[in-house]
């Protein structure tokens, strides 16, 4: 079996420390269950990286809003994490119904520290060999869920371009009207911010492979409509975990206001 990847462990540990923060941004007070020996190892080397995982954690934030907002409006929505890693939103937000996907160790692992069963919510764990299982069979019994939100969090940059076409259409197919909310980083951003980060990254085993220009591009090719764009790190200036001013973030660092953002997609 696979080991459960570097950086998994690496974002729960970001939200660790964030959640023994006097003022947390996410307060995810369910990391510090996910992280042991190994996954403590991988935080102390990030843990000075302060402004990445401020972005990390705003990143989380972000995506906790928007969906709070989508279960206050729909009761019955299915909330869709596709590479959930230790994402703990079931357990955290109120309502709805919950899909995890990810690889079997996770999942295993999750439901050792975590069970499912000890959930609220109503919460299906779903174990996926992303190389040879099919995304399509695995999410086959949620076809008559609606609304949809789907969850793709600092997976896409993991990606190629090729995955990422087969994996929306796929999406496209099950679920013919959804939301999608994700995060993508353009090349700006990532050659000017990113390079000191994806180095001990690439220390772990992985890279970024899908860093473009316009990455939102590939989404309408697939048949999506964008509905939202947020900065993530002008979120983070917002919740005073990274220290810049406002008005310089508008004027004179728009590659680091624009270049690393959350995204609503809408199919059409």
């Amino acid at each position: 079996m696979k080991p459960i990847s570097n950086t998994a462990f690496y974002c729960c540990g970001v939200r660790m420390q964030d959640a023994e923060h006097g003022s947390p941004v996410c307060g995810d007070l369910y990391a510090k269950i996910f992280m042991n020996e190994e996954g403590l190892r991988i935080h102390k080397a990030f843990k000075e990286e302060s402004k990445p995982n401020a972005s990390n954690v705003a990143r989380h934030r972000i995506i906790d809003d928007f969906l709070r907002q989508e279960l206050s409006a729909h009761a019955r929505l299915c909330v869709v994490i596709i590479g959930a890693g230790f994402d703990s939103r079931a357990f955290r937000l109120r309502g709805g119904t919950w899909v995890e996907l990810d690889e079997p160790q996770m999942i295993a692992y999750k439901n050792e520290r975590l069970p499912a069963s000890s959930c609220e919510n109503v919460l299906h764990r779903i174990p996926i060999n992303f190389s040879t299982d099919s995304l399509q069979e695995k999410l086959s019994p949620f076809l008559g869920h609606s609304p949809v939100v789907i969850v793709i969090e600092g997976v896409f940059m993991y990606l190629e371009k090729n995955v990422i076409n087969e994996l929306l259409q796929t999406l496209r197919r099950l679920f013919p009207q959804h939301k999608l909310i994700c995060d993508l980083m353009n090349r700006k951003f990532f050659e000017k911010y990113s390079r000191t980060l994806h180095e001990k990254i690439k220390d772990m085993g992985t890279s970024f492979k899908f860093i473009v220009d316009y990455p939102e591009e590939v989404f309408r090719e697939n048949g999506y409509r964008r509905a939202e764009a947020v900065s993530i790190i002008g979120k983070a200036v917002e919740f005073g975990s990274v220290k810049i001013p406002r008005l310089l973030l508008k004027t004179f660092l728009r590659t680091l206001a624009k270049g690393y953002s959350i995204y609503v997609f809408e199919s059409r």
